[in-house]
């Protein structure tokens, strides 16, 4: 009898033995190129030698201290880089948790807060998209539209998202009068902050908005005194090829969400960044963030994700996030062609979505076997016109996948594809 719970009680789960580069190896020696990096996480690789040797020097260092009884210089150091990558050096300030749930329910918070700072209680709304995830925890998850992960628990949660207009096909002038529409039903007096993955991943197969989505979206919010909350965890430190998702639009956000690609899966790390101005009044006011956790600002996190950000830099490898996603796209384009069943191929940099036909009941989960069963691992997405069909998958290896693997992936998916369509 197994012990350990993962999340298909009833399915025997292979045990990984070893991880290199962009290979995981299972119990039985089997290698398999890993095309999701995980949960779109590992984003410089497996066993990266350079981020090893950080941790072990950082383990006989200083492994933990408790965030209200000291300071390190490790958080200091990590909070200072992210200030420094941040456009225009916006995000001055970094609050450490674990994960980007963690990270989203503390923007949330820090959202109330800021408001309540400034003598406005009642601004106590969130605004998100139905084709949106956000986190598992209550919180985020009342933010998310995504039904297969809300309908468990629909009756607990709050109603946060409202603008369900196609973020494909819709005009900008659509989406901005919905928001507009949807601030006046609800009273701008009772919103806190609006909140957007700039590329949609899980819940829309790497739906990317039109080129001046968000500079409207955002003025529309400042019009209102309405926050700007980007959930950055997927999109955020490299994965579309800038360091944040939102530079592909030359925008910035009030509170930022960042996570996986931080700690890249060698330490559980993410973190909310927010401007001056976010935090001024509470600095002023009560002096006091309301939010945390045992673990914020592990010091051996915090030196793991800062050697992972400088290993991205000094490999230049959002030039490479580039380069082999424009062939990956290209060559996933050229695969729609081949494939009837391929209905869209979106996305930037390596963060990349294939969706299928949704009348093709079941073919994303016997895909994603086939792909598993010919040693390749993808991640699995919802798409569909409300974002409830089971038809897609995205394609997100490490940053530094080459393009002789690059080759290997499309191989295997070819293959995967041909036995299942």
């Amino acid at each position: 009898m197994a012990h350990n719970i993962q999340p298909l009680l009833n399915k025997a789960y292979l045990k990984a033995k070893s991880a290199q580069g962009v290979y995981i190896t299972d119990e039985n020696g089997k290698s398999y190129l890993d095309g999701s990096s995980g949960a779109v996480t590992c984003s410089v690789g497996h066993s990266h030698p350079k981020v090893l040797e950080a941790m072990r020097q950082q383990a006989g260092r200083l492994q933990f201290v408790y965030r209200s009884q000291f300071g390190s210089e490790e958080a200091e150091r990590l909070a200072t880089k992210l200030f420094s990558l941040s456009p225009g050096q916006a995000y001055a300030h970094t609050f450490f948790v674990n994960s980007g749930t963690e990270a989203i329910e503390t923007a949330m918070k820090i959202a109330l807060q800021y408001f309540l700072e400034r003598g406005q209680p009642k601004k106590t709304q969130f605004i998100s998209r139905w084709k949106s995830y956000h986190g598992i925890t209550m919180g985020a998850l009342s933010l998310s539209g995504h039904p297969l992960r809300r309908q468990r628990f629909e009756s607990s949660l709050q109603k946060f998202p409202g603008l369900s207009a196609n973020l494909e096909g819709d005009p900008t002038d659509k989406h901005e009068q919905e928001l507009r529409d949807h601030i006046r039903r609800i009273g701008a007096e009772n919103i806190a902050a609006f909140v957007a993955e700039p590329i949609v991943g899980a819940a829309g197969t790497a739906l990317t908005p039109a080129p001046d989505y968000y500079p409207r979206m955002k003025a529309v919010c400042r019009d209102h005194d309405i926050l700007f909350i980007a959930d950055e965890v997927m999109t955020g430190l490299g994965r579309t090829g800038k360091w944040f998702g939102l530079d592909h639009w030359k925008e910035s956000a009030d509170i930022v969400a960042v996570g996986k690609s931080l700690g890249a899966g060698y330490a559980p790390i993410a973190a909310t960044l927010m401007t001056d101005a976010v935090l001024e009044p509470i600095r002023k006011g009560t002096g006091l963030i309301m939010s945390g956790h045992t673990y914020s600002g592990h010091p051996l996190s915090c030196a793991t994700a800062l050697r992972v950000l400088e290993v991205v830099e000094e490999e230049h490898l959002l030039q490479n996030v580039n380069d082999q996603g424009d062939y990956l796209k290209a060559n996933l384009q050229a695969l729609q062609r081949r494939f009837p069943v391929i209905r869209h191929v979106r996305g930037k940099g390596l963060l990349l979505g294939v969706e299928f036909d949704p009348a093709q009941k079941g073919f994303q989960a016997k895909l994603i076997d086939r792909c598993f069963d010919n040693g390749l691992l993808v991640y699995p997405s919802v798409g569909g016109p409300e974002g409830k069909d089971e038809n897609g998958i995205l394609v997100t290896p490490p940053f530094n996948i080459n393009r002789g693997q690059c080759d290997e992936l499309l191989e295997k998916l070819v293959d995967s594809m041909a036995n299942e369509s």
